[in-house]
């Protein structure tokens, strides 16, 4: 495995992961519908954005395996992820998760329905959490030169 000049700092990931925890429990122990789909919106939000941000660690964590960063920083986010499983940093069934987030996103984000969120959602989101908290570590676990 080809070591890394520097750190990735994954506290910004790290501080959206933890607000979207704080949402599902909230979403959990609304009380009625208008505090549920509140919670549901902002966890949503903070969904797109923590995928966001762990496709961009991840394209710096995979940096030292191309030719140069702008080669590993043309990588679609599709594409980050089966390089990721290419390279032993997640399985296969991890990034078949991770890519069915990113087609998941939209629709959890632009919703036009005023009801609560479905028990669908809610599991696709915290199947998330544990996912990206794993991505995260495995991110800070890279070995330093």
């Amino acid at each position: 495995m080809p070591a890394l000049t520097k750190d990735i700092d994954t506290t910004f990931l790290r501080s959206r992961l933890d607000r979207l925890g704080v949402c599902l429990d909230a979403l959990d122990d609304a009380e009625d519908a208008t505090a549920g789909r509140l919670a549901g919106e902002v966890g949503a939000e903070y969904f797109e954005v923590a995928l966001e941000q762990s496709g961009k660690l991840l394209k710096k964590r995979l940096r030292p395996w191309f030719a140069s960063n702008r080669q590993a920083d043309r990588l679609t986010f599709r594409d980050v992820f089966r390089h990721a499983a290419k390279h032993g940093l997640i399985d296969v069934e991890a990034t078949e998760r991770w890519l069915g987030y990113r087609g998941a996103v939209d629709g959890l984000v632009d919703r036009e329905d005023d009801g609560p969120f479905d028990a669908t959602a809610v599991d696709l989101l915290r199947a998330f959490l544990d996912d990206a908290s794993a991505l995260a570590d495995t991110i800070d676990d890279a070995p330093r030169d």
